[in-house]
């Protein structure tokens, strides 16, 4: 089942990364140690699984 973009917030503050900056409905994070960067989109509803993937592997996570 897809994550909710709080829990994804969550997991990649878990894994080193922190809130750079907000527009709109869109989080910007980055881990400082390995210098990946990736957005959030911190909308109400559950991401698609595809959404969620790219987001984990800009990340390093996937």
């Amino acid at each position: 089942m897809p994550m909710t973009p709080k829990e994804v917030i969550k997991y990649l503050k878990k894994n080193g990364f922190k809130v750079i900056s907000q527009r709109g409905s869109h989080i910007k994070m980055k881990n400082s140690k390995t210098g990946r960067q990736t957005t959030v989109p911190n909308h109400s509803k559950s991401m698609k699984k595809g959404l969620e993937d790219a987001i984990l592997k800009q990340a390093g996570l996937k």
